[in-house]
């Protein structure tokens, strides 16, 4: 458990109404500003497309003095409260969650999950502030907990006090809910959790967790070739992944990840080779991880402070994604999940990739990095003539840039 601050903003988030989809949540503002503006993030970092979160907030209401005050809404995603200075301060609203991505909210019968992004405003002018957040208990439910974001005092379920420095960490710190599948082992030294929604009872866990356990270990050495159990930028850390019917993808988090991937592709009890979709589920698995140093702790200068009203431009993601998407492949094999074979098939699929998109002699990494969001999250039937995907592209330049070290004798 981590030592109580008493936070000047602190959320309660109530996920009992499993039927209409709907979070709860309650804000109290110990010391507002008068006229305290609070808005919601318009897109969440690691996903660079405006998602515009705020059309799932409704019935926003707010009290002072144990009277409601009017709120006045100042654009798509930003509010202002009629209120008193240095009063306290109470905001009630709802979040409408029915998106099943990593990148926004769900809540159903089934689970439940939430970015702080698409649930907890921000309240201007105490960013910097320590935040808190209870999860209510859900009566008679018997649905768990899991989030990278430190505890206070929580019961054996997870419900209860959690805290964050300031508001990027209480929003880069997701929460999974439900009757999970969950497992654990240790890293370098260093506790892992891992918790999988919607998994068959004929995976074979004990398959996963050791894989996982290999990934983790050679990403970390990677890092910290020293001492890497106190180097690491974690003290913990959680994967949170969704099977599903069909999906797939991940958004990474200082110290977590949420993940999703189709069911089936998840290791079956008694197998004998590597299916292909076990090998892509791995890499989605180093990805992301991977990403905990390569844009969480190492990030553009852009990013040094997150503007969360409106798109955040660089030239750089060919770096943080290209980058990473060589090392999770290359990693798979140094962790000796994947042989040679294997290793070189994946990467032959990257330069196809690549060379049979004409938009490359159109696109420079750079440019695709800049315009990731009007042109790679919304692509169209000219997207292949006009543009190259940063993380293709940026894994060649990695490729190139790791052959040509090698030659010097310095790589890594």
């Amino acid at each position: 458990m981590s030592k109580k601050i008493t936070p000047a903003v602190h959320y309660t988030v109530d996920a009992s109404q499993t039927h209409s989809h709907l979070f709860k949540i309650n804000l109290q503002i110990d010391q507002p500003a008068a006229g305290q503006v609070a808005s919601l993030p318009v897109w969440i970092p690691g996903s660079y497309l405006v998602r515009e979160f705020a059309k799932n907030l409704q019935n926003l209401k707010a009290v002072q003095g144990g009277k409601s005050i009017r709120v006045f809404q100042n654009n798509k995603s930003e509010w202002r409260v009629d209120c008193k200075a240095d009063q306290a301060l109470q905001l009630t609203y709802e979040v409408y969650a029915f998106d099943n991505s990593v990148r926004t909210a769900w809540l159903d019968t089934q689970r439940g999950f939430f970015n702080g992004t698409s649930l907890c405003l921000r309240v201007h002018g105490q960013e910097t502030q320590p935040h808190g957040l209870t999860l209510s208990p859900i009566a008679g439910s018997t649905w768990q907990v899991a989030t990278g974001l430190p505890a206070v005092k929580v019961n054996k379920q997870g419900f209860g006090v959690y805290q964050a420095k300031d508001y990027d960490e209480l929003v880069d710190c997701p929460f999974e809910l439900g009757n999970y599948w969950r497992g654990e082992f240790t890293a370098c030294g260093i506790p892992h959790q891992f918790v999988i929604a919607g998994a068959m009872a004929s995976f074979d866990s004990a398959r996963l967790m050791a894989d996982t356990q290999k990934i983790c270990e050679t990403e970390i050495k990677f890092w910290h070739d020293k001492k890497p159990a106190a180097s690491a930028p974690y003290k913990r850390y959680v994967f949170m992944l969704n099977a599903v019917e069909e999906g797939y993808g991940g958004l990474e988090h200082r110290n977590s990840t949420a993940l999703i991937c189709n069911r089936r592709d998840l290791p079956q009890l008694g197998m004998k080779k590597m299916p292909e979709g076990y090998v892509t589920l791995l890499g989605l698995i180093s990805h992301e991880y991977f990403h905990t140093w390569n844009v969480k702790q190492l990030r553009p200068s852009e990013f040094k402070q997150y503007d969360y009203t409106q798109e955040n431009y660089t030239e750089m993601l060919w770096f943080f994604e290209g980058f990473t998407s060589y090392y999770d492949d290359l990693l798979l094999r140094r962790a000796q999940l994947i042989d040679n074979a294997t290793y070189f098939k994946l990467l032959n699929k990257t330069i196809n990739m690549v060379l049979q998109a004409p938009g490359r002699q159109v696109q420079s990494v750079a440019q695709a990095s800049f315009d990731a969001w009007v042109k790679y999250y919304r692509q169209d039937e000219n997207t292949p003539n006009a543009t190259i995907s940063y993380y293709t592209k940026g894994a060649l330049v990695a490729l190139c840039l790791d052959l040509t070290l090698r030659t010097e004798g310095t790589s890594n």
